[in-house]
């Protein structure tokens, strides 16, 4: 019995060292973003992106594509920048956000990608 609380113990120990460094942050794309213990659902700018934009495009159609995780083991979906373009229709980019909805630290992890254009 000492050995199987000692392994939840070393179990409990290491979760939370990893959930203290940070390192739940940076699976964010664009780099760290605010995030909830319990939930997060947030929406940013694409940061280093490397799809060439074109600012006098119109920004009134979008497409979003995504791509999601469950328990950090299985991970599925296109959230690239051409689904979202093909998605939505679109042929002229006028910028990319991206979304994060996340619950408990990552236990499902969603990352959106939103292209605005026409």
């Amino acid at each position: 019995m000492k050995i199987a609380s000692s392994i939840v113990l070393m179990c409990l120990v290491l979760t939370l060292a990893f959930f203290c460094t940070g390192c739940v942050t940076n699976m964010f794309p664009g780099g760290p973003s605010p995030a909830g213990g319990i939930i997060t659902k947030v929406k940013s700018p694409a940061q280093n992106l490397a799809v060439a934009t074109d600012p006098s495009a119109d920004s009134a159609m979008s497409g979003s594509s995504a791509n999601s995780s469950v328990l950090g083991l299985f991970a599925f979906g296109d959230g690239g920048v051409d689904a979202a373009m093909k998605a939505g229709g679109i042929t002229k980019v006028h910028h990319v956000d991206h979304q994060v909805f996340s619950v408990l630290w990552g236990l499902y992890l969603q990352n959106k990608t939103i292209v605005y254009g026409e």
